[in-house]
């Protein structure tokens, strides 16, 4: 079998399937409406289609076990023996025990969930201890490579790196057991080798974020030790999402073979490769295609830097930056969208198309490269709104004082201490569903579609106010995603058919495309929160998404700066803040999760960023009186990283994650002297196990240590919508509860 890596790679590709076939078969799984034979027959599809289609593609060097029916790092956690006492003492079986690890069972709450790194996909956090008994697992790499081998593809193994895998875990001290995890590293490459793997990629995009001498210092002792293995594969290590800074000379000094630098998001790495001198021996594999966003390749410019690296390396490839994970599945069944837009997309299909392409073209010449695009259209741009934020100024990202705010809602709304709310959405059943694709098709009408819309705000609203809730939502059936939704709506984004990205376990969003200057023509959601303000008493929130969310949820244009994309979409959601109030809405919550999301991963650029994404929110949010309460929300993020961000957002109302983290963001809270309202979450929606009583009120004893009564919420972990009604009616009733019980203590 040849050793040599090959021209061209992918460091992954989508395992959702090109029709969501691993959502519907996982989710039928969970239903009890299929067996795990049926499940894993879909997921033997699934990856031989993906492996069929990098070989046709001519890709040289193809990846395997990339595909996971959850996570990738609870995949890597399995492999490596990283299963908790709490979840091995079930009796369940291999396949149940990883579904219980990530969404949870009665008798124990799930992993905590958080983002991988700058994206929106979400991994599970494995829980790393002392008694951790660590123990090889190839099981799955070796079925999923003996799988490809039996088609005639012969793949290349991934598995998140042992350094990225302690960094990302929760325990005392990361590298504790560094020496434990390496040991069972080796004994995993042993078997691949065994079976005879050629080569295996250790992913490690934990250094490209800061870190201490002493964790690159883990980096090059954990290399080290697998180099010097006698019985293995050849070593890929594969870094993206920025610069590798000090860790790149760390790296280049073990004995590994090949190292993979993103060169789209750090092109600080080709300076710092150059620094390093000639490489003998080491293959430098090339992340020249963007794997995190759909724009086609400037494919000249590529074949530049490219040739930079060839002429430091003995040896080198062409790759993606990133995996293809975070991108849709394939262009060419998108069948409406602008010619002049479509021709400047690339998804995951077209961008191995790219890869390989730039393989040839820095072998054989760039004469059969495409000629470069035109510019943009003029159609794109939209004077009116440069003009208005040009005219901006200090006040218009400024409201009045905190105090006199709250005295002044407090007497507008009359709530209760511990006042009880949901996040905005309710359960999107099947009908609502149905519903919206009927009209979209056009076989249900407006007047129909309305009735149908109204007929299930009503049900929610009547819910609610059984259920004894104090600040009510209208439960968002209209709404097909927090931001495709939006995006629908306003000029200057386009929607995809097909364009779905995994974003945690089954659920899949479809990212709107930002590419011109973004106007709102006309309300967006006035409509349908009014509507629900009319059916009660109580407040209803309006609610809206965020515009560093809305960025970070939309494949983004990237011919200007984010934060003037940042404020064109913030004056749009200025204008529909206005247009709540003046129908009554006394309450607004614009929804923010992603502000963590989009930190930047070295910490000289938290400033620059955090600067534009706090300013367009308080531009957002700002037009309104004093008296209208302004909420926010934040969910499965390290909220510390940007704790002074949150509290400069000047939110009246912050709900924040924190049930699988057990309230862990109080301690930051009170750390910075936080002092407007907080509604730390006291029921894990992502999980299907509804909580009991005592957990609720004990989660809410622990926040009320913390914050005062006067400023707390209770509210579940985030939106509801992923839920079904029975979990809901049952887990509300006991948040409802809980808060009576405390609010009485």
């Amino acid at each position: 079998m040849s050793t040599a890596f090959g021209q061209s790679t992918v460091l992954g590709y989508p395992r959702i399937g090109a029709n969501r076939e691993l959502k519907k078969a996982v989710e039928a799984y969970w239903a009890g409406a299929i067996d795990a034979t049926v499940l894993e027959r879909t997921g033997a599809t699934l990856r031989a289609e993906v492996w069929r289609t990098l070989r046709n593609a001519r890709l040289d060097a193809i990846p395997s076990n990339t595909f996971s029916y959850y996570d990738h790092m609870l995949d890597t956690a399995v492999a490596v023996g990283a299963i908790p006492h709490r979840f091995a003492r079930l009796g369940l079986s291999e396949l149940d025990t990883y579904f219980a690890m990530a969404r949870g069972v009665d008798a124990e709450p799930a992993l905590e969930l958080t983002k991988w790194f700058a994206t929106n996909y979400h991994y599970l956090v494995p829980e790393i201890g002392p008694d951790t008994v660590f123990a090889p697992n190839p099981a799955k790499a070796l079925r999923e490579y003996g799988e490809a081998r039996d088609l005639g593809v012969t793949t290349r193994p991934v598995l998140v790196g042992p350094a990225t895998f302690l960094l990302l875990a929760k325990g005392d001290e990361p590298f504790a057991r560094l020496d434990d995890l390496v040991d069972t590293y080796v004994g995993i490459l042993a078997s691949l080798a065994e079976a005879g793997v050629a080569w295996v990629q250790l992913d490690e995009p934990g250094y490209v974020a800061d870190r201490s001498p002493a964790e690159i210092d883990a980096l090059r002792r954990a290399y080290t030790r697998l180099g010097e293995a006698t019985h293995r594969p050849r070593i890929f290590v594969a870094t993206y999402f920025g610069d590798l800074g000090d860790a790149l000379p760390a790296l280049l000094a073990t004995p590994v073979e090949a190292i993979g630098l993103d060169l789209v998001a750090g092109p600080g790495n080709l300076e710092r490769l150059a620094a390093a001198g000639p490489l003998r021996g080491t293959t430098v594999v090339a992340g020249l295609v963007d794997g995190h966003n759909i724009w086609r390749t400037d494919l000249r410019a590529a074949v530049t830097a490219g040739a930079t690296v060839a002429g430091l390396a003995d040896h080198f490839a062409v790759s993606t930056s990133c995996s293809l994970l975070h991108v849709p599945v394939d262009l060419s069944v998108e069948t409406r969208l602008d010619a002049r837009l479509y021709e400047r997309l690339a998804f995951a299909r077209q961008k191995v198309d790219e890869v390989v392409l730039l393989g040839r073209a820095l072998r054989d010449g760039t004469a059969h490269l495409p000629a470069p695009l035109p510019p943009a259209p003029a159609a794109w741009r939209n004077d009116d709104v440069r003009a208005r934020l040009a005219a901006l100024g200090p006040a218009d990202r400024q409201r009045g004082g905190y105090g006199e705010r709250a005295a002044r809602q407090q007497e507008r709304l009359r709530l209760p201490e511990l006042p009880t709310t949901t996040i905005g959405s309710f359960p999107q059943t099947g009908e609502l569903r149905r519903a919206r694709a009927a009209h979209r098709a056009g076989t249900l009408d407006d007047a129909g579609y309305t009735a149908r819309m109204r007929a299930e705000v009503e049900h929610v609203v009547r819910l609610q106010e059984q259920l004894g809730l104090d600040v009510l939502v209208h439960g968002e059936p209209e709404r097909n995603d927090m931001v495709q939704y939006f995006g629908e709506q306003l000029d200057g984004f386009a929607a995809t058919e097909h364009g779905w990205v995994q974003s945690y376990g089954s659920r899949c969003v479809r990212p709107p495309v930002i590419y011109g200057d973004v106007a709102r023509p006309a309300p967006m959601t006035v409509e349908w929160s009014s509507y629900a303000q009319s059916l009660t008493g109580k407040p209803v929130k309006g609610m809206l998404t965020g515009p560093v969310t809305i960025l970070a949820w939309s494949f983004v244009r990237d011919d200007q700066p984010l934060a003037d994309t940042a404020d064109q979409v913030a004056l749009a959601l200025r204008d529909e803040c206005r247009d709540l109030e003046a129908a009554g809405i006394r309450v607004i919550q614009v929804d923010e999760p992603a502000l963590r999301e989009t930190l930047p991963l070295r910490a000289a650029d938290h400033p620059a960023y955090l600067d534009w994404a706090v300013g367009a929110f308080r531009l957002a949010t700002a037009g309104v009186a004093d008296d209208t309460q302004i909420h926010t929300h934040l969910c499965y993020s390290e909220f510390g990283d940007v704790i002074n961000a949150i509290d400069a957002l000047d939110a009246d109302v912050t709900s924040i994650e924190a049930s699988r983290s057990k309230m862990e963001v109080l301690d930051d809270l009170a750390a910075i002297g936080y002092r407007r309202g907080v509604g730390p979450g006291v029921w894990d929606i992502h999980s299907p196990r509804v909580p009991s009583l005592d957990e609720v009120v004990e989660a809410l004893r622990r926040a009320v240590a913390a914050v005062p009564a006067r400023r707390l919420w209770v509210n579940p972990d985030c939106g509801l919508k992923t839920r079904a009604y029975p979990e809901v009616e049952a887990s509300l009733r006991r948040l409802v509860a809980a808060a009576a019980e405390v609010r009485n203590r």
